[in-house]
């Protein structure tokens, strides 16, 4: 279950989140410093997605549409994860900027029907009020983690199709067996909400595939806690991108992405939480470089789509193109 003093929840480890001055300092001057890598040169194209009414019944396949907001298909389920199809994924738009491919491969108001959203905390550029406004009618099931209801249901969500889960609690959605696992993150939407509502990983498990999303995550022991308990996973789809050594504890550096899905037991990565919009002081294409690099030097098959592809958790025929490159 997750830690929480008062009303506040807590990581698993202590995870430090103060700036210091100097820190402060660098940050403000890395926030209005001209620096044309933080975005691509031009606008990056999708691949346009077309979903049947239902999905085929056997295997594990995932589209991804940048950033975290992904759907997952599993022996005949489909899932929609933390999504975010606004164009900008702050209220304050100088901050993170707008959306680097301009449309999406697939529309919110013409998704199939789904039969779960899946949410990892409460963060902007992972819960869009917009987007769940648009997508409400497609499911009946909402799965968060605890404290989020009540967003939700402000925006007219049915109470009634929301449930909310701890770390280590494992619930049942159409047939599948998903577990609400733990993440190294914090969550807020505000000046006085800050670890008001629960961040969290998922576990997706049918009777032969298994899936784990990371959400946001700094690296940590759970990582191998998750694996231990759950794995071996034929797919992860794992954070890698708007990271700096400044916030590590709260976002894991590519490398590190790599190690947790090491930890976990993961068969096929695919690294998100980039390609989407400008949230760090990096360059824009420096989490697939560096994350591509780390995995070869591990061993670790990775799959690297382009925003709308479908990524096969089988062995073999996955993306494996440095598409980026060209956008430079």
């Amino acid at each position: 279950m997750a830690g929480k003093r008062g009303t506040k929840y807590e990581n698993l480890v202590p995870t430090a989140m103060g700036m210091n001055l100097r820190s402060i300092g660098t940050m403000l001057r890395d926030q209005f410093k001209r620096d044309p890598r933080r975005q691509p040169a031009r606008p990056i194209p999708v691949v346009p997605l077309s979903l049947p009414a239902r999905p085929r019944p056997e295997g594990i396949r995932a589209a991804w549409f940048g950033h975290s907001a992904f759907v997952l298909e599993l022996e005949g389920r489909r899932l929609l994860f933390d999504p975010m199809f606004s164009p900008s994924p702050s209220p304050v738009p100088i901050f993170g900027g707008r959306r680097y491919s301009g449309a999406l491969p697939l529309e919110p108001e013409d998704f199939p029907r789904l039969d779960a959203i899946v949410l990892s905390h409460n963060h902007f550029d992972h819960l869009d009020k917009a987007s769940i406004r648009k997508l409400r009618d497609k499911t009946n099931r909402f799965v968060v983690p605890l404290g989020v209801r009540g967003l939700l249901v402000k925006w007219g969500v049915p109470p009634e199709q929301v449930t909310e889960h701890g770390w280590w609690e494992e619930l049942e959605v159409a047939g599948l067996r998903l577990a609400c696992t733990p993440a190294r993150h914090f969550s807020g939407r505000g000046l006085f909400d800050r670890n008001g509502s629960l961040w969290c990983s998922w576990v997706v498990i049918g009777a032969r595939g298994r899936f784990f999303f990371s959400g946001d995550s700094g690296y940590a022991p759970h990582f191998k806690a998750i694996g231990e308990r759950y794995g071996p996973f034929d797919l992860t789809l794992m954070e890698c991108g708007q990271y700096d050594e400044r916030w590590a504890n709260i976002h894991m550096l590519p490398e590190q992405t790599v190690q947790a899905h090491l930890d976990v037991r993961g068969g096929l990565l695919v690294p998100v939480h980039w390609a989407a919009f400008t949230l760090g002081f990096h360059a824009w294409d420096d989490p697939a470089e560096r994350v591509l690099a780390a995995a070869r030097a591990h061993g670790v098959r990775i799959a690297t789509p382009r925003i709308g592809e479908i990524v096969e958790a089988a062995e073999g025929g996955y993306p494996q193109t440095p598409w980026w490159r060209e956008w430079r």
